[in-house]
């Protein structure tokens, strides 16, 4: 493949505004999961989320603007904007917009019903209805800019942004645009958080240990949600400000999942990372940022995929103790992953303390310097879709 340089990153993320307090969250090594206080989690097990603090959307957008969008599409706009000032350079009107969200405007959508149960539908706001689709973010996004490229949306849960990018990359490497908009949105809101509740998919308090995401960790025992937005600039010519290459893509599909969950056929990663790596032409990598969230299913397949492949010789990084599960439809952990590559550093694996006996995998456990050519992004899917991403220095 040849390579597409990631020339501007935008974040809006719990913990984080803007790249360089991303960085800073990233360094410091502590978590941005919290009690929630946006709604009742009374009668549920889990009571925690990373959720964006100290937003303040008129600072990125007009506020005739700011009327007609949700709170997904002002997290994507606002991290558009500053993804291009990030770039510094003017982008072209062909440039594509690709995002990522594993749920969408669930909290519009319920907002949407509720006025249409209660008022019928000749007086249900049109606005909401508008806003009430998973693409609205990336529509906004090009409005706002004026881009005329293609526009995108991918919803495919935890590789959402991961499978984004890859269309994107692909449509740049044709000649189709030379630049696009890539990255993802989610929101975090009761409807979700209650579902996700229920179905024993978040992690609790259980005697053992207190609730927090532990990815790879032998105590683990489910995830965590998060929210935010991240958008990456990327361009197929050349740039001043490169923060690093996306060079391969592998994609694959673990047979043994179901619909709603992980599978366990290691094979099925290990053949997504190694396709990646041969789409990159390269022969080893040195570090391996992880799809890893905490729930038991997940890290075991994939850290059995990775011994596989690797053994214990290749440090892995696991970020999603840090912001959660879905923030930002999956975009934080390849932003992670492009400030690792561009400070030669790698990142503390937040959450983790021990791992399992029977899988070897040489899992980050501090921050520190490291010589990173070539660094593997892995996302994989509840249901069985997997994307392996390499990005080179």
């Amino acid at each position: 493949m040849t390579r597409v340089a990631i020339t501007g990153i935008g974040v809006i993320a719990p913990g984080a505004i803007g790249i360089e307090a991303f960085r800073s969250l990233l360094n410091s090594g502590a978590t941005a999961i919290k009690t929630i206080d946006r709604f009742d989690t009374a009668g549920l097990a889990a009571h925690k989320a990373a959720l964006v603090e100290n937003f303040t959307p008129k600072e990125f957008i007009a506020p005739l603007k700011m009327r007609r969008m949700n709170m997904l599409s002002r997290f994507g706009v606002a991290a558009a904007k500053l993804a291009l000032s990030d770039r510094g350079e003017v982008v072209d009107q062909n440039t594509g917009v690709a995002i990522g969200t594993a749920f969408g405007p669930v909290q519009t959508s319920v907002d949407y019903m509720q006025e249409y149960v209660e008022k019928g539908a000749a007086l249900a706001p049109p606005q909401l209805f508008a806003e009430s689709v998973a693409n609205a973010p990336g529509s906004h996004i090009a409005i706002e800019n004026g881009l005329r490229g293609f526009n995108v949306t991918v919803t495919q849960r935890e590789s959402s942004a991961l499978s984004a990018a890859m269309y994107a990359s692909s449509q740049i490497v044709k000649g189709n645009v030379s630049a696009a908009l890539i990255g993802g949105v989610e929101e975090v809101n009761e409807m979700i958080f209650s579902v996700l509740d229920r179905v024993g998919s978040l992690a609790h308090s259980n005697g053992v240990v207190d609730e927090q995401a532990r990815p790879f960790d032998r105590h683990r025992n489910g995830i965590v949600v998060g929210e935010g937005a991240a958008i990456l600039s990327i361009d197929g010519k050349e740039a001043r400000n490169v923060y690093g290459q996306i060079s391969g893509f592998g994609i694959a599909r673990d047979t043994t999942a179901t619909i709603s969950d992980w599978g366990s056929d290691p094979r099925a990663i290990a053949n997504a990372m190694r396709a990646a790596m041969n789409d990159a032409e390269v022969e080893s990598v040195d570090a391996i940022y992880s799809s890893a969230n905490g729930s038991r299913r997940a890290d075991r397949v994939e850290g059995c995929a990775i011994e596989l492949l690797f053994g214990d010789r290749v440090p892995v990084v696991a970020t999603k103790g840090y912001f959660g599960e879905y923030a930002a439809g999956g975009a934080l952990q390849l932003v992670s992953a492009a400030l690792a590559v561009r400070d030669q550093t790698l990142h503390r694996s937040a959450g983790f303390e021990r791992g399992e006996d029977d899988v070897r995998i040489d899992v980050n456990r501090e921050h520190r310097v490291a010589k990173l050519d070539h660094v593997l992004v892995n996302a994989v899917s509840a249901g069985g879709g997997i994307v392996s991403m390499v990005l080179s220095k």
